[in-house]
């Protein structure tokens, strides 16, 4: 499956253990309240080899670029400076690795029935968030 698949805006329709996730990542608690209340739009743009994602909520937006394989600075919606890597599997799903001082997290972007489907986990604590297309 190629990248093309993931292209497009997702809504967010389902989020498990996303409170908990965030705060392993260390986000404080009333960023952690406002993240589980958002409902955000993802939109997933291809322009040549570059990749970008853009989460829109009415809390906060963000984005980033970036082509596959390729290590690059990612500033995190929750303040964190990362060491990034996204790279496409050969079972079609899309891993986004993020690094900063010394920590890891590992966030897994799949498509199952048509749906986005995000897992994030860190140190075992995991969460799951559902979009589905616009």
């Amino acid at each position: 499956m190629a990248i093309d698949a993931f292209l497009g805006k997702w809504c967010l329709v389902s989020s498990e253990g996303f409170e908990d996730y965030m705060k392993e990542l260390g986000v404080g608690m009333a960023m952690r309240k406002m993240g589980s209340m958002a409902k955000p739009d993802v939109y997933i743009i291809k322009d040549g080899d570059t990749i970008t994602m853009k989460t829109e909520s009415t809390f906060k937006t963000s984005q980033f670029s970036f082509k596959l394989g390729e290590k690059f600075e990612e500033n995190t919606l929750d303040g964190r400076k990362t060491q990034t890597l996204v790279s496409l599997k050969d079972d079609g799903s899309l891993i986004q690795e993020q690094e900063w001082d010394g920590k890891k997290t590992t966030i897994t972007r799949k498509l199952v029935d048509g749906q986005l489907v995000v897992e994030c986990d860190m140190n075992g604590v995991k969460c799951v968030r559902v979009y589905q297309k616009a």
